[in-house]
């Protein structure tokens, strides 16, 4: 959870301030921390 709460304020952070292009590649790594973070915290 932590790892995900982090990549949501430094993503926006890179891209806006430090003016980072966007790479498709942030995307599909957020797309796995929220799934990795569904399959710890679903109830089982």
């Amino acid at each position: 959870m932590q790892e995900v709460i982090t990549l949501s304020v430094f993503v926006p952070f890179a891209l806006w301030y430090l003016k980072e292009p966007f790479k498709l590649d942030y995307f599909w790594a957020g797309l796995c921390l929220v799934g990795a973070v569904y399959f710890i915290f679903r109830s089982a």
